[in-house]
């Protein structure tokens, strides 16, 4: 064990980054999970046929320009109006959880992370901590409301969503290097798992948080970008405890002229059984086991 007299100052700042601490004494507050991930779409009707009817989530509140697909307690899926044609970014926004915005806002600013304003987006939190990652994603930061747990808040009766828990949500990422010092260094993240296309390549990196299980999945590219490649990127991943059963469903509630669309399950490169949908401007909802294949 190292003594903290033997410490430099700059290995004691650097341990302290890594326990979460600002080289101040600032603590980060814990990170505790991905709490939503916004949309725009180019018809919010059609888009409510694919996120309410064919993954059977409930429409918790919302508006004329913004609906909230809520999976558990603390978890949704946000979806936007006012995508316009020939836009290729369907991205809104990606939030987490944090056990309290006044501190998190005061260990960013101790570590020099610009705060944004709250974007023009319809269904904008009241109260948010809102940064950009250095891929210019925008990051929200929320806490938890009081008296909002699992035992104030259940499925009702009548709904049967096809999922009810967010694994991770992935971002298109073009330099590691400088992604990990926002999500790894100031956040806290930790990498436990890449892969990619074949063992000597590497297109995904999977970014746990620090205080919970989710995590963020960098999507690796470079170059032009596509709008097809950049709907799949920026996704969602859902957990099912049955591919074979999820399938089923999303099949019997797909209309019968669209099933053909409908993609197989397979194995992937993580070794978890995996089918992916797409809602209707193109943006991917991964359907995925917990558990690899034995």
């Amino acid at each position: 064990m190292i003594k903290l007299g033997t410490l430099t100052a700059a290995a004691l700042a650097v341990s302290l980054v890594g326990m979460g601490v600002a080289a101040d004494g600032v603590e980060r507050p814990l990170i505790l999970g991905v709490a939503h991930i916004a949309f725009r779409v180019s018809d919010l009707p059609a888009a409510e046929k694919f996120y309410r009817d064919v993954l059977g989530l409930p429409r918790t509140n919302g508006g004329a320009d913004c609906a909230r697909y809520r999976l558990n307690f603390r978890q949704e899926i946000v979806v936007e109006s006012g995508l316009q044609p020939n836009t290729d970014e369907r991205l809104s926004h990606l939030a987490f959880e944090t056990s309290d915005l006044a501190a998190l806002t005061e260990y960013f600013k101790a570590r020099n992370v610009p705060l944004d304003q709250a974007p023009s987006v319809p269904c904008v939190e009241r109260n948010a901590v809102w940064v950009k990652d250095p891929d210019g994603h925008i990051i929200e930061f929320v806490q938890r409301e009081p008296n909002s747990g699992p035992e104030t808040w259940k499925m009702g009766e009548n709904e049967h969503p096809i999922s009810t828990r967010v694994l991770h949500a992935g971002l298109t990422i073009r330099d590691a290097e400088a992604a990990d010092r926002f999500y790894r260094d100031v956040l806290g993240f930790s990498e436990f798992w890449r892969g990619g296309g074949s063992d000597t390549v590497t297109n995904w990196i999977n970014m746990k948080v620090p205080n919970g299980t989710d995590y963020l999945e960098y999507m690796l590219v470079s170059g032009t970008v596509t709008r097809q490649r950049l709907g799949s990127a920026h996704h969602v991943a859902l957990m099912v405890p049955d591919i074979q059963a999820a399938y089923e469903t999303a099949m019997a509630r797909t209309p019968a002229n669209a099933r053909q669309k409908l993609a197989s399950p397979n194995v992937g490169r993580n070794g978890r059984w995996q089918l992916n949908l797409f809602d209707p401007d193109g943006s991917r909802v991964e359907l995925m086991e917990p558990s690899r294949v034995r």
